[in-house]
């Protein structure tokens, strides 16, 4: 868990990163002009992690 926030939360333009192991998610804000769900998905797929879906959400 650990591990996976550390990766995400280094990623530029990535902010208040949480990791719910138990039910497989990462929830992050994130800056789309510099850093995708995409991006994140393949950081997290590095680790040995796999990435099942990736879901953004714009926030007003």
């Amino acid at each position: 868990m650990t591990k996976i926030q550390k990766a995400v939360s280094n990623q530029d333009g990535v902010s208040d990163v949480k990791v719910m192991f138990n039910a497989g998610k990462v929830k992050a804000n994130i800056d789309e002009s510099k850093v995708s769900g995409e991006d994140l998905g393949k950081v997290i797929t590095e680790l040995g992690y796999e990435v099942k879906k990736i879901k953004t959400k714009e926030v007003a």
